[in-house]
């Protein structure tokens, strides 16, 4: 994507390549085409992406460090019990890019209209790809568990927060909001900061919403919060995401027309995919904490 593409939108570039290529247009970006989409720029809701450090790789694997709890039975560390990430084994791991992909059918009479498929393509194709994000950073199974095509799209899926060892469960609190400072607690007991909270879209307007001086609190503390369907009702992920955690991202993208997996659509029809490549590397799931709330 040249430097004139990116003054258009990525769905204004699409609808050019299909005036040039029809069915056969396929465009590549070298962006994250998630980053784009329009309601990013008048509202303040982020996705869960915006917690986390990004950084660009050109590679299909990428090699990163972490630290864990050590395995029971191994010898008392020196102030591990004035600073539990004393105790802590250093390791190191690998992880694949794993493409995430998202789909959108086309009505035909858009493609007569160069303007409205644009504006499809931005506000529908897009958000899809960002809710796909959001299901791979926090549901993603990792490994060979097959489940690509809804969040993932192909390859080896990416393993998100809840499927990643080492990240620990606290017991609710007396109230869904000391549920939550708990958690912010225990990052910090553990020698961090917590910067994010992921919580469903349930839980904050039933009981963070009403708490405005809650909310008030946690964002002069630089923490910030993200509301989506992929985490449970009555759970929230608590954490210290810029420092705990890293996307890798190749920084390419690509929107096409593809013929989608039988189970994508209820009926059969013309549809385009857009498709991301990136990878989680979890460096400290010991300053993440699944926090029930209720």
């Amino acid at each position: 994507m040249t430097t004139t593409e990116f003054a258009r939108t990525p769905g204004q570039v699409f609808a050019a390549a299909y005036r040039e290529r029809g069915t056969q247009a396929r465009v590549e970006f070298d962006t994250t085409i998630t980053d784009r989409f329009p309601g990013f720029q008048r509202r303040p809701r982020i996705a869960m992406r915006a917690l986390f450090k990004i950084v660009e790789t050109a590679e299909p694997q990428v090699r990163y460090w972490s630290e864990a709890h050590p395995a029971s039975g191994t010898r008392p560390v020196r102030d591990e019990a004035l600073r539990p990430e004393s105790g802590f084994e250093f390791r190191h791991d690998a992880a694949a890019l794993a493409t995430t992909a998202a789909w959108v059918q086309v009505p035909p009479p858009l493609l007569d209209d160069p303007a409205a498929l644009a504006t499809f393509i931005d506000f529908r194709l897009l958000q899809r790809l960002g809710t796909a994000e959001n299901q791979s950073l926090a549901l993603g199974r990792g490994g060979d568990q097959g489940g690509g095509r809804g969040g993932g799209g192909g390859g080896e899926p990416m393993r998100g927060l809840l499927e990643t060892p080492g990240i620990r469960r606290l017991p609710a609190g007396p109230d869904p909001v000391a549920s939550l400072l708990t958690a912010c607690d225990h990052v910090e007991r553990m020698g961090g900061s917590a910067d994010g909270i992921v919580m469903s879209t349930t839980d904050y307007y039933r009981y963070l919403f009403p708490r405005q001086d809650v909310l008030s609190g946690l964002a002069s503390l630089g923490i910030r919060i993200v509301r989506t369907r992929m985490i449970a009702a009555g759970t929230a992920i608590v954490g210290d995401f810029f420092a705990g955690a890293t996307i890798y991202d190749s920084g390419r993208s690509s929107i096409a027309f593809d013929r989608p997996p039988g189970d994508v659509f209820a009926r059969d029809g013309l549809a385009v995919r857009g498709e991301i490549r990136t990878a989680l590397a979890v460096h400290l799931p010991t300053h993440f904490f699944v926090a029930a709330l209720v």
